[in-house]
């Protein structure tokens, strides 16, 4: 079975060794065989007089055949200016060379060409060593330049850099972002790499590939734009958002849906730390195109919530009661003013919405809130503010029944009034002090993410 397997093997490589050292006549020739003779008229005018003996022609060829050293088995015999060529022969090409040479001769009036090919194959290392040389030659020709590049490249990228500390020196007054400087001084630098690039060329003779080096640059930025077409979005936008600056680190934002704590800012994406303690990569082309809002610039921020009351109740008594309770609260600010304004007519009561300002900075809208929620409905109880349920429609399907009592009705007793309510506080235990849970990220503020080892982008 192993056998089986491997004698294919070795006849391809038999096969590929015996077309590596047969000359490409050779080929040619298996395929349409030399004629077996062929007579061959020159373009001389036949003399009367035979002018030249037919053994000086032939001691002539003869002594020319053994000066190339290629025709060993050839028989060469001239009569009455016929040239008869017998024999075999490598090469077609050796062949159509001796009948042309016969052609020539003085006094050949024609030729009688029956020379065969050899079809023997003859094993040699010759092509591998004409191929060998001429890479060596190759090689010593491009010596010069590859001298050359070797001195001029490393130079070059010397200077570059040079030019590259240099600009960024220069611009560091100059230019707010730190990112942007950089990306300058690297556009300054690149011309003197590139000139370098260009000089070699030069040395090397290739003044066409120079030119069209330097010519198809923007070319081939066109198409590495549209090859990396996101990565490129996401670097610009990088550079403009380094500029503008519309967040730092630690601010807390909301970038489109997702709300957060500013955790880092690199080449391809922002960084946020949600109140989950989860973080959030957001592509820079992303956030520079859509809405950001940042609660840190502006501590003062407004929430919201609805209360529906009675319809028994006047709205403006309603309004008193909930807004001495906002207040009266230290979490809410004052200015500006917080506002109770009706809302809307509900299926059982009327919707009051409540309009109250706080520190987003370090309270909590979420709990103070519920602080506030808990507040309201014990003011409104004790107000005797009534908050009735949504109506519903009881169905009896078998009617409603009817009992006659015996005896003479008689007045219902009062049902005994509720005890007061606990006064509500503040703050409960459950919403704590009423600090903004995005304070307790310092863990998640630490922790390295994807791009932790790039330069941040923001200040702070």
């Amino acid at each position: 079975m192993r056998l089986s397997r491997l004698l294919p093997c070795l006849v391809l490589l038999a096969l590929i060794l015996v077309d590596l050292r047969l000359p490409q006549a050779v080929a040619q020739t298996a395929s349409a065989p030399a004629p077996s003779e062929e007579v061959v008229d020159t373009d001389q005018t036949v003399s009367v007089d035979a002018g030249i003996a037919d053994t000086q022609i032939a001691r002539r060829l003869t002594e020319i055949l053994e000066t190339t050293g290629w025709y060993d088995d050839v028989t060469l015999r001239v009569e009455d200016g016929i040239v008869f060529l017998d024999g075999t022969v490598t090469t077609e090409q050796r062949r159509d060379w001796l009948r042309d040479l016969a052609a020539k001769t003085d006094g050949v009036v024609a030729i009688v060409n029956r020379l065969q090919l050899d079809q023997e194959v003859q094993l040699t290392l010759d092509p591998i060593e004409a191929e060998m040389r001429a890479l060596w030659d190759q090689a010593v020709a491009a010596a010069p330049s590859i001298l050359a590049a070797v001195l001029i490249l490393p130079l070059a990228l010397l200077l570059s850099r040079l030019v590259g500390r240099l600009a960024r020196w220069m611009l560091r007054g100059r230019v707010r972002s730190p990112f942007l400087g950089d990306v300058l001084a690297r556009l300054i630098a690149l011309p003197v790499f590139l000139i370098g690039v260009y000089v070699v060329l030069q040395v090397a003779g290739l003044t066409q590939l120079a030119l069209s080096l330097i010519g198809g640059a923007g070319i081939v930025g066109i198409v590495i734009g549209f090859a990396f077409r996101d990565i490129a979005e996401n670097f610009l936008a990088s550079l403009l958002l380094s500029i503008r600056q519309p967040f730092h680190r630690n601010d807390v934002v909301r970038v489109g849906e997702h709300l957060g704590v500013v955790h880092s800012m690199n080449t391809r994406s922002t960084v946020l730390v949600s109140p989950e303690g989860n973080h959030i990569q957001i592509p820079n082309a992303q956030v520079f195109k859509t809405t950001i809002e940042n609660y840190t610039t502006s501590a003062s921020r407004r929430e919201t919530f609805t209360v529906g009351v009675g319809y028994d109740v006047p709205i403006s008594e309603v309004q008193d009661i909930i807004l001495e309770v906002l207040r009266g609260h230290e979490a809410v600010v004052q200015d500006p003013e917080p506002m109770v304004l009706a809302d809307s007519l509900g299926a059982a009561t009327v919707n009051v919405m409540v309009y109250f300002w706080f520190d987003g900075a370090r309270v909590s809208p979420i709990k103070l809130r519920s602080a506030l929620i808990r507040r309201v409905k014990q003011a409104l109880t004790e107000a005797g503010v009534s908050m009735p349920d949504e109506a519903r429609e009881v169905i009896f399907p078998q009617g409603i029944p009817i009992h006659q009592a015996d005896a003479p009705p008689t007045a219902a007793p009062a049902p005994p009034r509720p005890a007061p309510a606990a006064r509500e506080t503040d703050v409960s235990e459950a919403e704590g002090d009423l600090q903004t849970d995005l304070v307790d990220l310092d863990a998640q503020m630490a922790a390295e993410v994807e791009g932790s080892g790039e330069e941040n982008l923001l200040r702070g």
